[in-house]
């Protein structure tokens, strides 16, 4: 083997690999590297170098394309099977335009003749090491340093080995721990209504039986049993009983816990998270393997996966330019952005879906950002992203107090007051709820102007110019706008009239279909959507649904409201109380779900209480519109999440901890214009 490798110890230096069969050209080329500080490694023939490519993971390597045996092109073809993140920068003495050429077909970085000055290779290294970083994110490998046991726990986002021990341990802590009293007296209590009657106000057990436990209800519905032997001797198969039920519970807390650390701090992708939320569904038996199936097959997740779909086939058309002028056509500044959009957007979102709006909005704010970074000659400026996809998912989200036309949670809440015999028009939600919408996202809209006025990098955003200027390039419209228009028209008013019978997602994709049939979008930029996100939302439903059939999800309502002091518990109190614990459950649920869960809760306290239950009925319904700090607490997030990548070098602009830091200071201050504004406000002054 004639081959020799050169080595000088790491710790973090650059790590080069050379490959040419000219023996003295490389030692020499090897030497000088070293000296200034460069971790080399060289091969003289393309076989052995693929093995060193496999075990020492060079980070850019230096081809020859002209050797003997395996020549350039072939060992350029293996190395980015191995490692496609490696950059090349081919280098030979026979260059030519052809060469380049062909070359260029294999994502070569760059192509250079030999002999060259050394600092012009050494500047070509350094561009290639800042592409490998874009090249990881763009196949979504893990980007972790070299360093000791301490860098290896925190890793790189979608590799923490630390948080991920960390949440096996509080997993098994909380599945193994001894049943909670209270768990097990919720468990075993049997109802004394009548059928019909939702147990303990909670409307997911409404088909209970009197004289039936929840455990008793759980078990026979998940059809989970065991085998025991009667007093006859006879093997006989019986539901489990209610310590198994309350492990199971248990085990769904974990599951929640596990899921919303690994999202938020990114330990493994998020779409392995969503697969593993099922996994432990499936394995530890809390429901069968169909019914874990159908969890994660919600309308909601079809929804999501249309919508993504159908923002790439508007951005396709250039439709979305045209969208953009009427919505955007005032926002000649950031502030004025800020100002007079925000609200816009929020009081639409009220009336119209805030999905469908954020689905339509991010793309044209992505060509923004975009245009914006180019006129100002920068690569990239993350804050400029940051502040314009989170306050329009933000400002869509608080829309949904506005009336009860803004989402299925709002229905849900509805449905609740139904079950109580209590009725709210829908002039009367709106007159409750539609002051807060304004105040609200204008709040949103100076808090990300005073965080990040001095962060942005581009000045004088003008983002009016910047989408009429996109407009202007594409011309007059094209009959593929008019047909996809006609196609969108058609969707919103499906939306608008029959999505209580046919749910959100049964109208996206007879849009889809449509789309197709009249020649826009095609399978191919179906497939292009991100997987990842809709695989998110589909464990978000999953994860409610699990935690509301073993009761998890009641038993943590109630604990945390039971620790509430008792001047939370009724008025004004009540209804503080009630927006505090659904403002947090929802960040962790889908809103829909936490309505479901909390709601038929704290209607009945308000009632004990003497306190208005269509009071306390709307604090929960409008506090689960703050779904700010994770990704998965509604479409909106999981949205802009999905859109916020640079298309050149496929960063994530967005990434969970914008959502966390800025998402939790948006929560807060949601709480805070609710209880101030709305609930010791205009309520007092209106509803008295």
């Amino acid at each position: 083997m004639n081959t020799e490798t050169v080595t000088r110890s790491g710790n973090g230096r650059p790590r080069i690999l050379l490959i040419d069969d000219e023996n003295d050209f490389r030692r020499g080329l090897a030497r000088q590297l070293i000296t200034r500080d460069f971790d080399v490694l060289d091969s003289s023939n393309g076989e052995d170098a693929i093995k060193i490519v496999r075990h020492e993971n060079p980070e850019v390597v230096i081809l020859d394309q002209q050797m003997p045996g395996m020549d350039g092109i072939q060992t350029l073809r293996e190395i980015k099977k191995i490692k496609p993140e490696v950059q090349v920068i081919m280098h030979t003495g026979y260059g030519c335009m052809e060469s380049a050429r062909v070359t260029g077909k294999h994502d070569v970085y760059r192509y250079i003749e030999k002999p060259c000055p050394l600092e012009k290779l050494i500047e070509a290294i350094r561009g290639a090491r800042e592409e490998r970083v874009h090249a990881l994110a763009r196949h979504e490998i893990p980007a972790i340093e070299r360093g000791g046991v301490t860098q290896w726990l925190i890793g790189a986002h979608n590799a923490r080995p630390g948080i991920i021990a960390l949440g096996v341990l509080l997993f098994l802590v909380i599945a193994l721990m001894p049943t909670p009293p209270s768990l097990k007296q919720m468990l075993v209590v049997p109802k004394a209504g009548t059928v019909g009657e939702p147990i303990a106000g909670y409307s997911h057990y409404r088909s209970m039986k009197t004289g039936q436990t929840i455990g008793e209800y759980y078990a026979a519905k998940a059809k989970l049993s065991t085998t025991t032997v009667d007093a006859e001797g006879r093997t006989v198969s019986v539901p489990i009983g209610a310590e198994a039920v309350a492990f199971r519970a248990k085990v769904m807390v974990g599951v929640l816990v596990v899921a919303a650390l690994f999202w938020a701090t990114g330990a493994i992708p998020i779409g392995v998270t969503a697969l593993l939320v099922g996994v432990l569904m499936y394995f530890f038996g809390v429901l069968p393997p169909e019914d874990v199936a159908k969890s994660y097959a919600k309308d909601s997740v079809i929804f999501i996966f249309s919508v993504l779909a159908l923002a790439a086939a508007i951005s396709k058309t250039g439709l979305d330019r045209r969208i953009g002028i009427l919505l955007l056509g005032t926002s000649t500044s950031l502030v004025k952005f800020g100002l007079i959009f925000a609200p816009l957007l929020s009081v639409t979102a009220a009336f119209l879906s805030e999905h469908a709006l954020v689905a339509f909005i991010a793309p044209i704010l992505m060509m923004v950002y975009l245009g914006a970074i180019r006129a100002a000659g920068l690569q990239k400026d993350k804050a400029l992203a940051i502040m314009l996809l989170l306050m329009l998912t933000f400002c869509a989200n608080v829309g949904g107090p506005g009336s009860p036309a803004a989402g299925g949670r709002n229905a849900v809440m509805l449905g609740i007051f139904t079950d109580y015999g209590l009725r709210i028009s829908f002039g009367a939600w709106v007159a409750r709820g539609l002051p807060f919408v304004p105040v609200m996202s204008l709040v949103i809209a100076v808090y990300f102007l005073l965080v990040f006025r001095k962060r942005i990098q581009v000045s004088n955003v003008d983002v009016a110019a910047v989408v009429r200027q996109e407009s202007d390039k594409i011309g007059r419209m094209t009959s593929e706008e008019y047909r996809a228009a006609f196609v969108l028209v058609g969707l919103i008013v499906l939306w608008a009239a029959f999505s209580s019978k046919y749910g959100m997602g049964g109208p996206a994709l007879l849009a889809l279909v449509a789309l197709n049939l009249l020649g826009i979008l095609r399978w191919k930029d179906i497939n292009g959507i991100h997987w990842d996100v809709v695989a998110l939302y589909a464990a978000a439903s999953a994860l409610g649904y699990g935690l509301a059939a073993t009761g998890s999800a009641l038993w943590l309502a109630s604990g945390f409201v039971g620790v509430l002091p008792d001047f939370l518990k009724s008025g004004t109190g009540l209804c503080i109380s009630t927006s505090l614990v659904t403002g947090i459950m929802t960040n962790f649920m889908s809103d829909g779900a936490t309505v479901a869960a909390i709601g038929p809760i704290t209607v009945p306290m308000a009632t004990l209480s003497g306190t208005s239950p269509l009071l306390v009925g709307l604090a929960t319904a409008f506090a689960s519109s703050f779904a700010h700090i994770l990704i998965i607490g509604t479409p909106n997030n999981a949205i802009v999440f999905s859109i916020a990548r640079d298309p050149e070098t496929g960063e994530q602009l967005l990434t969970m901890k914008d959502f966390f830091v800025h998402g939790s200071m948006v929560f807060l201050l949601s709480l805070a214009v609710l209880w101030i504004w709305v609930f010791f406000g205009y309520w007092r002054w209106f509803f008295n």
